[in-house]
C-alpha cells in the first residue's frame, strides 16, 4: 500500500497547474487565435457545440456547461447577431429549436481548440506515447469521479 495516492502530495501539483494556467493567460492567448472578439462564456458555447458535433437544445448546452439555461440564452443572442450560431428546427420535434454552429462559429472554435491542443501537445511532446495515453485516460477518469462526487452531495 506504500504506492497509494496521497492527496496531500497531489494538492500542491494541482495548485501549481492552476497557477501556471492562470499566469500563462492560456485562455486569453488562445482567444486571440480566434480572431473574433468573444467573451469566455460565448466562446464556451461555441466549443460546447463543436465538441458535441451536432446541434443542441439550449438546455443541453447549459447542462454541458454546468450553468442555467438563461445564462446560455443571453450569450446565444450575441452569438446569433455575430453570425456564429443559428437556431434550427429540431427534426424530432418541430416545435423545438436547436442551436447549431454557423461556419464562422465552427471555424472560431476550431482555431481556439487548435491553439490549446497545440500547447498541450508541445508540453507532452517528450513523453512516451504510452505515458501520454495513460495520463489522458487517468485525467479523464479523475475529473469524472471528482465531478460525480461533488454532484452527488
Amino acid at each position: 500500500m506504500g504506492d497509494a495516492l496521497n492527496p496531500a502530495e497531489m494538492l500542491p501539483h494541482l495548485m501549481r497547474l492552476g497557477t501556471v494556467l492562470n499566469r500563462s493567460h492560456l485562455v486569453e492567448r488562445a482567444m486571440e487565435q480566434v480572431g473574433i472578439p468573444l467573451d469566455r462564456p460565448g466562446l464556451t458555447v461555441l466549443i460546447t457545440l463543436r465538441l458535441a458535433g451536432r446541434p443542441l437544445r439550449v438546455g443541453e448546452i447549459a447542462t454541458r456547461m454546468q450553468v442555467v439555461g438563461p445564462h446560455v440564452t443571453r450569450h446565444l443572442h450575441d452569438l446569433e447577431r455575430a453570425g456564429l450560431v443559428r437556431r434550427v428546427t429540431d427534426p424530432g420535434d418541430q416545435r423545438a429549436r436547436l442551436v447549431e454552429l454557423a461556419e464562422s462559429g465552427d471555424a472560431a472554435a476550431g482555431r481556439y481548440l487548435a491553439a490549446v491542443f497545440g500547447w498541450f501537445a508541445e508540453a507532452l511532446a517528450d513523453w512516451p506515447e504510452e505515458d501520454q495515453a495513460t495520463f489522458g485516460r487517468l485525467l479523464a477518469r479523475f475529473v469524472t469521479d471528482v465531478e460525480a462526487h461533488f454532484t452527488a452531495e
